[in-house]
């Protein structure tokens, strides 16, 4: 399967400009899995703003 960047940016709400993994969304689910965090699509706009990825920090937001 091929990755559709263009698809995927209509969906990403990640503002880390400087990411190389931004629309990538198979390379950006295994980067923040194996550093126990969740992507910027797991969170609101305000939340994701906070650059906090950690699992603990999504519980709490709920």
């Amino acid at each position: 399967m091929e990755c559709n960047i263009n698809d995927n940016a209509k969906h990403c709400n990640c503002t880390y400009k400087s990411c190389p993994r931004k629309h990538k969304c198979c390379e950006c689910l295994h980067y923040h899995r194996r550093n126990s965090e969740l992507p910027a699509c797991f969170f609101n706009a305000e939340q994701e703003r906070t650059y906090n990825r950690s699992i603990s920090y999504f519980i709490k937001t709920r």
